[in-house]
């Protein structure tokens, strides 16, 4: 008898839990992770999702339905401000804990009470590409739900995920649907002075960027926005959005990426991380800037109104 049936699969794993065993030691950690999967698992319960299983700081968790699998998601990240109470009579800060995110529609068997297949296969790609406090998800998802819903994502690319031959549409969901962010953004917009663009140069290649071009891909990949050719730098190797005013770069990579800004001596390096750009720097993928024979591209967050962008 066939048991196939099609569900959506959500993967969430918190992040930041190993600064926690170094900040709060084991004992006091370990109480706060397993009560912040035991809220998250109460969340998905009351959206009407099941918990398959727990796996170290993440769960996996399957729904009959895809609204309701966004609408768990969506739950899931506004829970972060709860989700770290209390350790040692002291609140630890929610900052400390991220959560990323992953949901695919698709075919699943279950067996034993655990679920394999297509969809469990993909959502977990997905969570190896998302970032902190980030929900990703397949356009197959999206076709699941009502119209009405699709205004919350964003494409990100096609995306080749480990284990498929043919590339993956991807997609950035929102937490809160875009009617309920428009006046936070038209507010943002108004507080501060919204970036024209940004401007990628390397190896005498040098493009121009505005937000309405984004999000943009940088890789390997001869579809990627802003292609570069090294070995060691994945096919979607990093992104750049823009939200509210703000550039965002995101590491995708098996191999990370690093950040070094200019009259600053630091490098911050983003394993599945993402971080604002502003001023100008280095972004080098695949290796450190400090190597000469890594890729480098040269970044400036552009702020003045006679930007000509190039697409």
């Amino acid at each position: 008898m066939d048991n196939t049936k099609e569900r959506a699969i959500l993967f969430a794993d918190l992040r930041g839990s190993t600064a926690l065993y170094l900040k709060l030691g084991n004992s006091e950690a370990a109480t706060v992770v397993t009560h912040s999967l035991a809220m998250l698992g109460q969340i998905i319960a009351r959206a009407g999702g099941r918990v398959v299983k727990t796996l170290g700081d993440g769960l996996m968790a399957v729904f009959e339905d895809a609204e309701t699998a966004v609408e768990s998601a969506a739950s899931l990240q506004e829970s972060l401000e709860r989700i770290a109470p209390v350790a040692n009579g002291l609140p630890v800060k929610a900052a400390a804990i991220k959560l990323k995110v992953a949901i695919a529609w698709g075919e699943m068997v279950e067996v034993d009470g655990d679920c394999f297949g297509d969809a469990v296969n993909v959502a977990a790609r997905l969570l190896d590409l998302a970032g902190d406090n980030e929900t990703l998800t397949t356009a197959q998802l999206l076709s699941e739900l009502p119209n009405d819903q699709h205004d919350r994502f964003r494409s990100i690319d096609k995306l080749h995920l480990r284990g498929r031959n043919e590339p993956v549409a991807v997609l950035r969901m929102e937490n809160r649907r875009f009617g309920d962010t428009m006046s936070t953004m038209l507010m943002d917009a108004g507080l501060s002075d919204m970036p024209d663009g940004v401007r990628l140069t390397c190896l005498g290649t040098e493009r121009v960027f505005a937000p309405a071009s984004m999000p943009l891909v940088l890789g390997r990949s001869p579809q990627a926005s802003f292609c570069v050719s090294d070995s060691r730098v994945s096919r979607s190797h990093a992104r750049i959005e823009s939200h509210s005013g703000h550039f965002y770069l995101s590491d995708m990579s098996y191999n990370g990426t690093h950040v070094k800004f200019d009259h600053d001596d630091q490098v911050l390096t983003l394993r599945r991380g993402t971080c604002t750009l502003h001023g100008c720097g280095v972004i080098s993928m695949g290796a450190p800037p400090n190597d000469p024979t890594s890729t480098q591209i040269q970044f400036e967050v552009l702020s003045f109104s006679d930007t000509l962008p190039q697409y």
